[in-house]
């Protein structure tokens, strides 16, 4: 009988392994995918010319800042005045729709108008240099040097790079005398970096106003990734579908002041240390479903042979793969709502037990999850009537962007035809966009045509930001290509 239940065991265990390897076996990698624009023109682009009106863009130091009252507006009206006297041919071109003094929305009227328009969408406002570190730059933040691979400074990459690149191939295109087909909205907005409210936004609007059928939207969220993805050693154009949201939630603990001389057993601090720790201890629930789950899919196809057997076989190893992708920070941004506490305030002095103890906790939002799940599963996982829970700002996640659309996969296309044999996947935004507006009248992708590496992700928002000139060319193709299938 023994015998008889270890060879059904054994014969078990050899079946399942068979459905393994033969899963996996079959789990193939797609073709590459071809453009169908090779039989179009080669544009004429000059390298230089293009760096240098990177480099005088980036000169403008058009910097969002969280005090509107300290934004320094003429360096805004002199990069529009630029723009105008750079591009005259766009200006000619195409109608120019001031949505305010600093938004701009340049409408390419088709052969078509009946057809559904598209948006192309950058930002040319940029972050600040945070102050001490401007020694820390291999070159001036703001003076834009050219050297012989790159264009160095503030907004290279985020955004003033694909809002040039934008401009040239309107200006490449136009001096060839072409006409898109349909029509195309290009908008330049201004305050994507403190919350898009009178940048993307009111575009949104305006085009809702105005009855604008558009039927899909680009703007920046991903791009050309590079040795970031464990087991895969091709780039990977990431198309984002989506983006996270986010909730500030601020936890208040409450309990007796007095001297620190005689402290009780629970302290407004110690209270609220409580309750971020349980925070932390219990995340809000995620797992590899809808988005994260055919990205995943995707990339599975083209990694080493130990990543391959997972993911060809998640029926049976979806569990192993979460927890080892929960344990990334970039994968465990993919899977799941995300907590972060990130700003904390108690007592006036050392010696004085605070009455009250704040703590403003960062959630960035899955699609799968509302604000009220998220407020909800906190009350619940700290479930402490000493801890206030007080939503200071909110913002949903995004809808969700069709996947077998004409504009994912022209934008695909396009990846294919600037950068050569890539992965192409849809993915998340886990930062917030101008997207999140046009999401709300059109479907919205997210991808910008430039390579990132490990280092270059560093430089977003931080020091030495930089695109090289090979990345621009490419750029400007990319967008040129995109506005020739409109």
């Amino acid at each position: 009988m023994l015998k008889k239940i270890t060879n059904i065991l054994l014969s078990c265990i050899l079946i399942l392994i068979a459905i393994i390897l033969v899963r996996t076996i079959t789990y193939d990698a797609p073709e590459p995918i071809i453009s169908i624009n090779k039989e179009n023109p080669e544009l004429d682009i000059d390298p230089m010319s293009l760096a240098n009106n990177l480099s005088a863009a980036i000169q403008f130091k058009t910097i969002s800042k969280e005090d509107q009252a300290q934004i320094d507006k003429k360096a805004f009206n002199h990069f529009v005045d630029w723009v105008r006297s750079t591009y005259p041919l766009v200006h000619k071109k195409l109608q120019l729709i001031k949505i305010n003094q600093h938004t701009l929305v340049f409408y390419w009227r088709g052969l078509q108008p009946e057809k559904p328009a598209i948006l192309l969408s950058a930002h040319y406002d940029v972050v600040p240099v945070n102050p001490g570190t401007e020694q820390d730059w291999q070159h001036a933040p703001f003076d834009g040097v050219i050297d012989q691979e790159y264009i160095w400074g503030r907004g290279a990459m985020d955004d003033k790079g694909s809002a040039i690149a934008m401009l040239e191939a309107i200006n490449a295109l136009a001096n060839k005398d072409f006409k898109p087909q349909g029509d195309i909205y290009v908008a330049l907005t201004h305050d994507e970096e403190i919350g898009s409210q009178f940048g993307a936004q009111a575009v949104a609007n305006w085009l809702a106003k105005k009855k604008v059928d558009i039927a899909w939207s680009l703007d920046e969220g991903s791009a050309v990734i590079d040795g970031i993805v464990p087991g895969i050693t091709k780039q990977i154009a990431m198309i984002n579908v989506a983006e996270k949201g986010y909730l500030n939630l601020e936890l208040v603990a409450n309990a007796e002041g007095g001297h620190s001389s005689m402290p009780p057993k629970d302290t407004a601090v110690s209270i609220l240390a409580d309750g971020i720790v349980k925070l932390r201890d219990n995340p809000v629930a995620g797992g590899l479903t809808g988005v994260s789950e055919i990205m995943y899919d995707k990339l599975g196809r083209h990694m080493s042979l130990g990543y391959r057997i997972l993911f060809a076989n998640t029926w049976l190893f979806k569990p192993i793969i979460e927890k080892v992708m929960g344990n990334i920070p970039s994968g465990n941004a993919m899977l799941r709502t995300t907590t972060a506490p990130t700003m904390l305030t108690g007592s006036i002095k050392s010696n004085v037990l605070p009455i009250s103890a704040t703590a403003i906790v960062n959630f960035r939002l899955h699609p799968r999850d509302t604000i009220d799940d998220v407020i909800n599963h906190v009350k619940r996982v700290i479930n402490d009537e000493r801890i206030e829970v007080n939503t200071v700002t909110a913002q949903s996640a995004s809808t969700i962007a069709t996947m077998d659309s004409s504009g994912f996969n022209i934008i695909a296309e396009q990846a294919s035809a600037a950068y050569g044999d890539v992965i192409v996947t849809p993915g998340i935004t886990i930062a917030a966009t101008d997207s999140r507006f046009y999401s709300e009248i059109t479907q919205s992708y997210r991808f910008s045509p430039m390579i990132l590496n490990k280092q270059d992700l560093a430089r977003m928002h931080g020091t030495n930001e930089r695109i090289s000139i090979d990345n621009m060319v490419k750029a400007v193709r990319f967008y040129a290509g995109i506005m020739r299938q409109q």
